[in-house]
């Protein structure tokens, strides 16, 4: 397919396809609309049967309905438009879509690591502090909470398009992935991208790294504090509250970690290996994090089981 036409100024990208098998992305793209319905769905579930259950009003499953609301985003920001390149052979983006793309994408993952980190400081207070739990986080200082992540998100990585706003961009403008990450369009620039470099790796390490870092250290002191009752039961029982939030962390950080690494490292691997990376990246947590936590917590199960069985009669 011909490259754009479309001046320095204003240019545009190709989307990376998957190499051999372009004549099959049709149909590699039904698991993938798949995988996009089911994240939908199940967001979509765990935001109506919190709303709709008053025994979920607490910090810790509205922190959940973030969660929720920023997966759907997310999906929704990267995977129509895959979808349209798979069935469509729409591969160009523009140079403004891909800005508000990659923008997109940064922002809210850095809101999605921030929530974690509350999530995780709301497991260290009801563990290691009950009876100040109900007076630390309240449903105001929840709502703040989200406030916060949000603006964090976006102040840090809202000068990450702009950096890259004046850059020139010549030759071949084929992206690594089927959607736009900064450090794959910054690669492309043909000038100097050392400010971008430096900035949009002290954002990582600001925002994700440093979230990464709390959360291990509350859970340094949740396992200090557990390890202190005489019981084995009695440990385990307090832990396992605990198991949900570190699955949904793990499933947002290792692909986090890997994506990194293959571009860090990964120059020589198959084209396919970015592009299922990048995939595994953007669908993963938006589909697992609401099965994870629909599975631990039988209100959310009783609920969602009672709205299947009013819609069957």
């Amino acid at each position: 397919m011909p490259f754009s036409n479309s001046s320095e100024l204003s240019p545009s990208f190709i989307l990376a396809s998957l190499p051999g098998l372009e004549a099959a992305q049709s149909w590699m793209a039904i698991p993938l609309c798949s995988a996009y319905v089911l994240a939908v769905l199940a967001n979509g579930a765990v935001l109506l049967v919190v709303r709709a259950e008053p025994s979920l009003h607490a910090p810790m499953y509205f922190f959940l309905c973030m969660l929720a609301a920023i997966d759907l985003a997310l999906a929704t920001a990267t995977v129509p438009r895959i979808l349209c390149f798979y069935w469509f052979g729409s591969r160009e983006i523009s140079f403004g879509a891909c800005l508000l793309q990659m923008f997109l994408i940064h922002t809210l993952s850095a809101v999605e690591s921030t929530v974690l980190l509350a999530m995780a400081v709301d497991r260290y207070v009801a563990i290691c502090h009950p009876l100040r739990h109900a007076a630390v986080l309240t449903n105001g200082a929840t709502a703040k909470i989200g406030l916060l992540a949000m603006a964090r998100g976006v102040l840090f990585f809202l000068p990450l398009p702009l950096l890259l706003l004046p850059l020139p961009f010549c030759g071949p403008r084929v992206l690594s992935h089927s959607f736009c990450l900064h450090q794959d369009v910054m690669n492309l620039a043909c000038a100097n991208t050392t400010p971008s470099v430096v900035y949009g790796l002290t954002a990582i390490l600001l925002v994700m790294g440093l979230d990464a870092v709390l959360i291990c250290l509350s859970y340094l002191l949740i396992l200090k504090a557990v390890l202190r009752l005489a019981a084995w039961r009695e440990r385990l029982k307090v832990f396992s509250t605990c198991i949900a939030h570190i699955c949904v962390v793990l499933a947002f950080y290792v692909p986090l970690i890997g994506l990194s690494v293959v571009h860090r490292f990964g120059k020589d691997l198959a084209p396919l290996v970015h592009i299922v990376m990048g995939n595994v990246y953007i669908l993963v947590p938006a589909v697992l994090n609401p099965i994870i936590y629909g599975v631990r917590t039988k209100q959310i199960q009783r609920r969602i089981l009672s709205l299947i069985h009013v819609t069957d009669r």
